[in-house]
C-alpha cells in the first residue's frame, strides 16, 4: 500500500474530474460539524471545503490509519531489479507504521533522504540474514 493511502481521518475523497480537472484521491481533513459532510482542503482558497461542493465527487473510500511507528529493528527490503540499472536493491527499514487494523508497512530512507513505502520489495530480510 503507498504512502498516500495513509491519514489521520482514515478516509478518501475520490474525484472523477472534470473538462478542466483530473481525477484525483484526496485525503478527507476533517469533518463539518453541522452537517456531517467530509472536509479536504482546497489549495486555489486555501481553506476547508466540504467534498460535496466540488461537482465531480464520487464518494469516499477507507484509508489507513496509522496508530504507532516502530523501529526498523535491523530489518533490510531487497528488490531484485530496482537499483541503478536494474541492479539489486537493499535497503534498511527505518520504521514499521503499524495500522488501526494491525497492518505493518515498512518505510525505508534512500541515501538521498527520500523516504518510501516497501511494499514493492521482493523480499524482506531479518536481522542478520543476507539476501538471497
Amino acid at each position: 500500500m503507498s504512502l498516500r493511502y495513509f491519514n489521520q481521518t482514515g478516509w478518501t475523497a475520490i474525484f472523477n474530474g472534470t473538462d478542466t480537472e483530473i481525477g484525483r484521491m484526496v485525503r478527507v481533513e476533517g469533518w463539518d460539524q453541522a452537517t456531517g459532510t467530509a472536509l479536504v482542503v482546497d489549495p486555489k482558497r486555501g481553506a476547508l471545503r466540504p467534498v460535496t461542493d466540488y461537482e465531480d465527487f464520487s464518494h469516499l473510500e477507507r484509508a489507513e490509519q496509522v496508530v504507532a511507528a516502530v523501529p526498523g529493528g535491523g530489518w533490510r527490503v531487497h528488490w531484485n531489479d530496482e537499483g541503478p540499472g536494474g541492479t539489486p536493491l537493499t535497503e534498511q527499514v527505518l520504521a514499521w507504521l503499524i495500522t488501526s487494523q494491525g497492518r505493518a508497512t515498512a518505510i525505508t530512507v534512500d541515501a538521498h533522504g527520500h523516504v518510501e513505502d516497501a511494499d514493492s520489495a521482493d523480499a524482506f530480510i531479518p536481522p542478520g540474514e543476507e539476501p538471497g
